[in-house]
């Protein structure tokens, strides 16, 4: 008799956070007859039941560490931090959903099914060790998000928001498919490990680098998009502008920190002994991600499409420490992504919060006398502004600070030079909203903006809070994304 071949106790422990995310995704869709007479708000208290219950499996996982069915799987540091952090991301939106949906008169079953999907290929991504799971993984979270750009559906900047978004991540796609294709024909393999094996030598004759190279490349397009590096980054303005904005604080958050994690996967495993080829194409990329979504975002008088330039040039900072091509400098994109994560999520919930009705409210303008009317929700938005420009005691400060000094120690000079002056060019289009918020007299947005709801409001605190212990407290995390980052390779 053959011998068993299905999956171990083992194994499924340590996919629990996915397996509780599918099924209560899927149970959401079947009890929405029943519960959505009843109360809206049931289906999202249930994804944060789901979305902790994940989080608690992601701690258990982490206590049985090691590979799952055959190694396509790899629960170690690394994958619980990424789960963790896009978990307690969809934890946020969740909060800061509530409202918006209400108002938008948008059915919430769905939309919530769709985010705990998302999470569910998030989670799968960063624990991925196998180029077959990885493409999976990132296809179930793409095509989720696809829908809950343009959710929305009345709504025709939300539409055309949706299309841009599912042609283009569509054709990234094709690319990074292609790579994976390319790496199969040249190594036999399509694990991580073997992969670098094959790179190296070990394990038989070495592959030739042009078709590592090569695959190299068509990889970087397809990871390129997802994370909204230059020179991919076209969908990002007009996608995060017409989608509804807790999905846009979600799609800048979640999503681009588990891209980044099959990034920190890839590219520290598989091709990490042939990094001095590819150094050069990311160290390009860091740079043109900084500078133009800086300079662009001078430019801009719409909150949301300035955050998503933003956002271009944030990930231009976690390129500079993939380009390090050291543990200092991966640990450093992990304490990064989690600081981004926090202060961008706050940010975008208080543009949710502002918007109105319809989304009207969005210019700079709109903010003006915020903090006359509404002092606290002021206040946390300054946090977060402040953290994303990276003034001291905010996670962005020490993110900033822990990224340039790994690529200084790398010998990167140029590209930290550069990167200081695009964070002092950051400065004056944040610092502009500040200045609206407390130095000109109520708009028609602040006097029209209600009360923060509990759910906002927890949403908005947890998320300064957490800002502000990764700036006064840093060691703790990155002591595990340190202790985390070493298992990479």
């Amino acid at each position: 008799m053959p011998a068993d071949l299905g999956p171990t106790s083992a194994d499924l422990i340590r996919i629990l956070p996915e397996i509780v995310l599918t099924v209560m995704g899927t149970l959401l869709m079947v009890l929405d007859p029943v519960l959505h007479k009843r109360s809206s708000n049931a289906f999202g208290h249930l994804s944060i039941v789901a979305l902790v219950a994940a989080l608690g499996a992601t701690v258990y996982a982490y206590t049985q560490a090691g590979p799952a069915f055959g190694g396509m799987i790899v629960v170690d540091g690394f994958a619980a931090f990424f789960r963790a952090l896009v978990i307690v991301v969809g934890i946020l939106t969740i909060l800061s959903s509530y409202r918006f949906l209400r108002r938008q008169n948008a059915a919430t079953s769905e939309y919530h099914a769709l985010l705990l999907f998302s999470i569910a290929g998030q989670c799968m991504m960063a624990a991925s060790g196998n180029l077959i799971v990885i493409f999976i993984a990132l296809e179930i979270s793409s095509i989720a998000s696809y829908v809950l750009t343009g959710y929305l559906r009345d709504d025709k900047r939300a539409n055309e928001a949706a299309l841009k978004y599912f042609l283009l991540g569509s054709f990234a796609t094709a690319f990074f498919l292609y790579g994976v294709a390319l790496i199969y024909g040249s190594t036999g393999t399509i694990d991580l490990m073997a992969v670098r094996a094959a790179a190296t030598g070990q394990s038989g004759p070495a592959t030739a680098p042009l078709f590592l190279g090569l695959a190299a490349a068509l990889l970087f397009v397809g990871l390129g998009f997802k994370v909204s590096a230059a020179p991919f980054q076209i969908w990002a303005p007009d996608v995060y502008q017409g989608a509804p904005t807790p999905v846009t604080a979600f799609l800048s958050t979640g999503p681009k920190a588990a891209a980044f994690a099959v990034f920190l996967r890839i590219f520290m495993t598989a091709f990490e002994p042939g990094g001095g080829g590819w150094e050069p194409l990311v160290w390009f990329s860091a740079l043109a991600s900084m500078t133009i979504g800086n300079f662009a975002a001078l430019r801009q008088s719409n909150v949301k499409r300035m955050l998503a330039y933003s956002s271009i040039a944030h990930a231009g900072y976690v390129l500079v420490a993939l380009t390090a091509r050291s543990g200092a400098g991966a640990s450093a994109a992990m304490f990064y992504l989690a600081a981004y994560a926090f202060m961008n999520i706050g940010a975008f919930a208080v543009v949710g919060h502002l918007s109105g009705k319809g989304e009207r409210y969005q210019d700079i303008e709109d903010f003006g006398g915020l903090g006359q009317k509404q002092p606290l929700t002021a206040a946390l938005f300054s946090i977060f502004l402040l953290s994303l420009i990276g003034v001291p005691l905010t996670g962005g400060f020490f993110g900033k600070f822990y990224i340039f000094k790994a690529a200084l120690e790398s010998h990167l000079v140029w590209l930290t030079v550069l990167g200081l002056l695009n964070s002092a060019v950051a400065a004056y289009y944040y610092l502009r909203v500040l200045v609206m918020m407390y130095f000109r007299e109520p708009s028609q947005a602040v006097m029209e903006a209600e009360p923060l709801t509990p759910g906002l409001r927890a949403a908005l605190l947890v998320s300064a809070a957490a800002t502000l212990f990764l700036g006064i407290f840093p060691n703790w995390v990155l002591d595990f994304a340190g202790q985390s980052s070493t298992l990479v390779k």
